[in-house]
């Protein structure tokens, strides 16, 4: 009863009656006709494709398609903000002149025949058994799925914009779901000619391609009462034996049982619940969020699921390293856990049933339910690989996990010190290039090679003491010349074998290379057991080791991404972001080349493993797991995540010889990690993921509202300057400088330009940041260090908030040439204020000094 009754008053809450706001828009359009290039019939018909309520901002997202008589233009998605009534920001997607530009209104070719049309396009039989299975509006059509869809196929009569030309075509709008779920298409067919005008696929596959810790601070841009949902969490008593977040991975810490994780407010009935009512109505892996079964065949049928039995207890052992298919209940209760876990994570960051969530029932919420996720567990369909496909609101998206190659030669003892203070087994690993480590062992004497280069120790210039290296295993610096290049030089001065010194931190490397004439192995170890080693012996050390194949290197093992929650985090991203992007309605916003969609994913990934104790220097990777990499790889990205220049270089330029669409998004990841790094710096880390008010959840906010506010189709800039706009929605711009400064430092400063987003190589790259944003100035009213000067712009009267009791303080006031124009010395605890009303109109800079702290604040004086 208690919980019915909770849900009795949220419902109450939450029930809004959808206001139609196409007058609101019109009136605005027509206000702004002009300054959009508009003519009076491009704005006179327009539809409201979708609108969903944002509660983190506080308005009214709305999304409008621009029609020319009654027929859309495909992905013409328009954002309009709307407040108190009033639209207060608009991101347009309209064709000018449109009616100059149509080809007619009168297809000649059915929906039926377009059907076939595209079928013979795409490479498939003929469709059978094609049923018109409902009239949605006039041109608007459900088909049955004619044996060649996974869905039924529904079709539409839309204009598709020509982007040679900019003619609009008439065409019919159709989606076939490829019966292998390898591909959703998404098809627009000449309505006249029954070419194949263009065509989208809504599965995104995640394939290759190429210590500062931080205490919890307060944040003064929540509010400290957070929700005590203890009364809310009856339970239903389930358990999990999963790899619980935030760990990444099995190569990450171990499994462990989790007792009732599903949020209260997100999940009212649990994760086992489809009729809202107490009590699951299921006991195995499905739910209302998501159905976790097996398709170990490929055929994405009716798979079995994992069964917890009429206790919810779903503790199934792992027992790694072993085969997959051993573990299967396992997996499915893993992606079971991290979907549902994903699902009521983002629910508090925005993504809920108005916002095109996930779920079979709404539970009286708005939005279009019976969509919740199809994971498909240890998928056969195929390797090396995971998938998601996102259908508009109301249609079920698919996730599919694969099985990854066995690692093979992975990290293994190879190396054995065995004298002196350094003894013991090194991990280290086999070069692909040169002799595999023998199984008879090579035991010598280290010594370090030396050549005339600058780093004498790498090995890439004439060797200087070869006579030293006969007989010898020789170490070496991973240096800046081919592996293949010291090898050889150490070999042809009588090495007996080669251990190559790692230069950064994170797991040794399989070298690669041409081994034509080599004849001794090489080993590459861990740049800090390589480093303990050269110093010993530059410092004279007699170091005695043996290389041997203790077995130890070998897995032969495949890896299952059902484990790896980051790919399962990256995969549900996908979801996310074509839903945000243009409005839970549509599922084409993330076509165009210079889109962010990879990088979202990634983001989704890194932020929601992280740990107390991480460090913005810490080398991150995206599906080490599954590669068969340790903690620290690299993974699936040709760099690590990482704020330090030295290690990712990547900046706006970089989009322009990354691949598309993996190597594009890691470059907007890697300035979206920049920026949570800058935030937690400023507000702390916070490890509660759902309700945490450090700057980890700060930049999660942003970003999930960024996507809400940002065009259909956009660019790199357009996501900055939407992650902009929600900071000052969300905290009255309290981190604009912060945020400038963080995309800056990556080449997306206040003068670059993006040029077309459906090319990744027009953008131009700026370094610049606005005026008032200079380093050692901090953003109006920001938490920035220790003191928060309001209000700002002010009359003169001014309070001040400290987060630390400094004490005396001085307070200097600096006008534009640098004169000092204000001074005071104030007892400063916790709040104090000051009066500098004396002060004329202008900017100025305010330093407060004390306890050893300084902090300077741009200060406006009305």
């Amino acid at each position: 009863m208690k919980k019915v009754l909770y849900l009795l008053i949220i419902f109450a809450v939450n029930v809004s009656f959808a206001q139609d706001y196409s007058t609101v828009i019109k009136s605005y359009l027509q206000q702004n006709r002009t300054q959009y290039s508009l003519q009076q019939q491009d704005i006179s018909d327009i539809s409201i494709a979708s609108q969903a309520y944002s509660k983190s901002l506080k308005v009214q997202n709305v999304y409008v398609e621009q029609r020319h008589q009654g027929i859309k233009l495909f992905n013409s998605v328009s954002s309009f903000v709307i407040k108190d009534g009033a639209v207060i920001n608009a991101k347009l997607s309209f064709t000018e002149n449109a009616a100059a530009k149509v080809n007619g209104t009168t297809p000649s070719i059915s929906a039926v025949g377009a059907i076939s049309k595209a079928a013979n396009w795409l490479g498939l039989e003929n469709p059978s058994n094609l049923n018109l299975l409902e009239t949605v509006s006039d041109n608007s059509y459900i088909f049955s799925n004619g044996n060649i869809s996974l869905e039924n196929i529904p079709v539409e009569l839309v204009y598709q914009k020509m982007d040679e030309t900019g003619a609009l075509k008439l065409a019919w709008d159709l989606s076939i779901y490829l019966l292998d779920a390898s591909h959703y298409y998404s098809v627009r067919i000449d309505a006249i000619t029954g070419e194949l005008l263009d065509t989208n696929d809504w599965v995104v596959s995640c394939n290759f391609e190429g210590s500062h810790s931080h205490s919890n601070s307060e944040s003064l841009l929540f509010s400290n009462n957070k929700v005590d949902n203890s009364s809310l969490m009856l339970g239903d008593g389930s358990s999990y034996r999963v790899f619980a977040l935030p760990l990444i991975a099995p190569n990450d810490g171990d499994d462990s049982i989790v007792s009732d994780p599903s949020d209260p407010i997100a999940s009212p009935f649990g994760w086992h619940d489809w009729d809202g009512v107490a009590g699951p109505d299921f006991t195995d892996t499905k739910g209302n969020n998501v159905l976790s079964n097996e398709d170990r065949n490929g055929n994405n049928g009716n798979g079995g699921t994992a069964d917890g039995g009429a206790t919810l207890t779903f503790d199934f052992p792992y027992n790694l390293p072993q085969v997959p298919v051993n573990f299967l209940d396992g997996a499915l209760t893993n992606l079971f856990y991290m979907n549902n876990m994903m699902h009521d994570i983002l629910y508090h960051y925005g993504f809920d049933e108005a916002n095109g969530n996930f779920q079979k029932n709404n539970y009286g919420n708005p939005g279009n339910g019976n969509d919740f996720v199809v994971a498909d567990a240890q998928d056969g369909s195929g390797i090396n690989n995971a998938n998601f496909a996102t259908p508009p609101d109301g249609s079920n998206p698919r996730m599919q996990m694969y099985l990854w190659n066995a690692p093979g030669k992975v990290l293994g003892t190879f190396l054995t010190v065995n004298n002196g203070p350094l003894a013991g087994a090194y991990y280290a690993a086999d070069s692909n290039f040169a002799p595999p480590v023998p199984v008879s062992p090579i035991t010598a004497d280290l010594v370090v090679i030396e050549d005339n280069s600058g780093d004498p120790n790498d090995g890439c210039n004439t060797v200087t003491n070869g006579a030293d290296l006969n007989g010898k295993i020789v170490v070496i610096k991973r240096g800046t010349c081919a592996y293949n290049v010291k090898t050889l030089a150490a070999q042809n001065e009588g090495a007996v074998a080669v251990i190559v010194v790692n230069d950064v931190p994170g797991d040794p490397l399989a070298m690669g290379g041409n081994g034509s004439g080599i004849t001794i192995p090489a080993i590459m170890v861990y740049q800090s057991d390589g480093n303990a080693l050269i110093a010993s012996l530059l410092n004279g050390d007699t170091i005695n080791a043996t290389l041997k194949d203790d077995g130890s290197g070998n897995d032969p093992f495949q890896r299952d991404g059902d484990l790896d929650n980051v790919i399962i985090a990256h995969e549900y991203g996908h979801g996310i972001s074509n839903r945000l992007t243009g409005g839970p309605s549509q599922a084409g916003c993330l076509q165009n080349e210079e889109q962010m969609g990879e990088g979202w994913s990634d983001y989704f990934g890194l932020v929601l493993t992280m740990k107390p104790g991480d460090s913005r220097n810490d080398y991150r990777g995206i599906g080490t797991y599954a590669l068969g990499e340790g903690i620290a790889g690299r993974g699936l990205r040709t760099k690590f995540y990482n704020t330090d220049f030295a290690v990712n270089d990547f900046t706006y330029n970089s989009i322009k010889t990354q691949a598309v669409p993996h190597g594009v998004g890691s470059v907007w990841a890697t300035m979206l990690w920049d920026l949570t790094w800058d935030l937690i710096d400023r507000y702390g880390f916070d490890p509660d993921i759902k309700h945490g008010t450090g700057g980890n959840n700060i930049a999660l906010q942003l970003v999930m509202d960024g996507m809400k506010l940002q065009p259909c189709s956009p660019g790199f800039v357009d996501g900055r300057d939407a992650i902009l706009e929600a900071d000052q929605l969300l905290y009255g711009g309290a981190n604009r400088c912060l945020i400038w400064r963080a995309f800056a430092k990556r080449g997306l400063g206040e003068n670059a330009t993006q040029g077309s987003t459906n090319s990744r190589s027009d953008g131009v790259e700026n370094f610049d940041i606005p005026a008032g944003c200079e380093l050692g100035v901090s953003d109006n009213d920001a938490n920035e260090n220790n003191f928060i000067i309001y209000p700002n712009p002010s009359n003169g009267e001014l309070s001040i908030k400290s987060r630390v009791d400094v004490g005396e303080a001085t307070i200097s006031i600096f006008d534009i040439n640098g004169r000092k124009v204000f001074n005071q010395t104030i007892e400063l605890h916790q709040n104090a204020t000051i009066n500098a009303s004396g002060l004329t109109s202008g900017i100025y800079l305010m330093q407060i000094e004390g306890a050893a702290r300084t902090q300077t604040t741009k200060l406006i004086i009305n």
